[in-house]
């Protein structure tokens, strides 16, 4: 069933790359700045060092958690051996080798990433306001194509967009690294499987989330469907059984447990403000609003045309593997601490349809979104949850409207009751021409 393949080769982010090029050839005129944010084990890193083109001079300078001068020493090093260049003097400081690298970016041109930045606001926040000197003082005549790399959301958001801080306004370029489009997972997919499936499209897409990192862990243990990923997720030492802590714990801070509980629940289809409040006992407005605002794990949804000031609201986690490690792998930690991998792998299966019902709903609306074929793409519903419809895609060009019933069984849709279902919602659609559609397993 699948090809003996295990080296991964580059996929996608054909516009990603083409921008960093374009970002490069104007740092030959005017010094680039360019922010680069997008959730761990996306993928930039790769990305970056992608897009250095052969022959072309780059240093790359990684963030570790450690002092400011053991970091120095480590990327002296480095600059000696890449730049063929000696300081004057000693360097201690960060300030001091910025200050020495955009000196010689006026006789070299060079990139220069420095990835994990937000570390440096706990290692000396004060080189901050050093940059910002060094960069305004230094940038006229310099060659550089500065790529400022990070991963945790809330911080480098606050280091760039808050206009108290020194770097604010200065970034030449932004860039916000996605997951994986699905027709991406599918190209990866038909690399190293015979005969794609549904069964092998589904899996993927519910665990990895179109995630680089997760896809290639798959990929090189050869899990490819249901059985063969629940054997690599739920096993001694798993990659996975820590990785929705490590990737949020940084980003939530030490006190993490209200927003673990909040987002445990949204994944237990605790969705609505209410349902949360009653089940914790207090009021967690503040926690929602920094979950979704500040931190971007979560969204509303809303029925499709609801106005802005709409009570209808739901909530959802936004990474299919946060939303899936929060349902089964942290719900469970108590079973995992002590090893008992086979009964966590027994409640998936048996919990399995219920949970893949909504995700194979969230495929579908994905899929229509990435088609480029509509205007707008949601579900709807009406009061207390009546109603309700899997997905509407609108076509205002054709005026065109696709409402879709999704199963996992085709054979359980009745498009007699979507019809009736849409009644009210197609009121000020009379010109437009209607599809009702069954969307289920095998249409992926």
């Amino acid at each position: 069933m699948y090809y003996n393949k295990l080296i991964m080769r580059f996929y996608n982010r054909e516009s990603e790359l083409e921008n960093l090029a374009l970002i490069k050839r104007r740092s030959l005129t005017n010094a680039q700045m360019t922010v680069m944010v997008g959730r761990r084990r996306i993928g930039k890193t790769s990305l970056i060092k992608k897009s250095i083109e052969p022959n072309s001079t780059a240093l790359y300078l990684f963030i570790a958690k450690k002092s400011e001068q053991l970091l120095c020493a480590e990327f002296l090093e480095l600059i000696q051996f890449q730049l063929k260049r000696q300081p004057h003097g000693e360097i201690t400081k960060f300030s001091q080798l910025f200050s020495w690298l955009m000196d010689i970016s006026k006789e070299i041109p060079f990139t220069l990433a420095i990835d994990e930045f937000q570390e440096f606001l706990s290692i000396n926040p004060s080189i901050m306001s050093e940059m910002q000197n060094i960069w305004d003082s230094k940038k006229e005549g310099s060659q550089i194509n500065l790529i400022l790399c990070g991963s945790i959301y809330s911080l480098m958001k606050r280091i760039f967009e808050n206009s108290k801080e020194p770097l604010f306004s200065r970034a030449t370029a932004r860039m916000s690294i996605k997951p994986f489009k699905i027709n991406v997972l599918k190209e990866i997919l038909e690399d190293h499987v015979k005969n794609v499936s549904y069964q092998n499209i589904f899996p993927f897409y519910i665990f990895t989330g179109g995630v680089a990192k997760y896809v290639e862990n798959l990929i090189i243990a050869e899990a490819f469907d249901l059985e063969t990923i629940l054997n690599e997720m739920f096993r001694e030492n798993s990659l996975f059984i820590d990785e929705g802590k490590n990737v949020l714990i940084d980003e939530l801070g030490k006190d993490y447990h209200t927003h673990f509980s909040i987002l445990t629940l949204i994944a237990s289809s605790k969705t609505s403000r209410t349902e949360i409040e009653s089940i914790l006992g207090g009021s967690i407005g503040g926690f929602l609003d920094r979950l979704e605002n500040e931190y971007q794990i979560i969204e509303q949804v809303k029925p499709i045309f609801a106005k802005p000031n709409s009570r209808k609201i739901k909530y959802q986690i936004k990474d299919n593997f946060l939303n899936f490690w929060f349902r089964f792998i942290y719900k469970n930690r108590s079973a995992i601490e002590i090893g008992n991998y086979e009964y966590v792998k027994a409640i998936v299966k048996r919990d399995f349809d219920t949970f893949s019902g909504y995700m194979l709903e969230r495929y579908f609306r994905q899929q229509f979104e990435e088609s480029g074929n509509y205007s707008m793409v949601g579900n709807y519903w009406e009061k207390r949850n009546l109603n309700e419809i899997d997905l509407v895609a609108i076509n205002e060009l054709e005026r065109k409207i696709i409402l879709a019933e999704v199963k996992l069984n085709k054979k359980k849709i009745d498009l007699k009751k979507l019809e009736s279902k849409s009644e009210k919602l197609l009121k000020d659609f009379k010109d437009y021409k209607i599809e009702y559609v069954k969307l289920s397993l095998e249409d992926m």
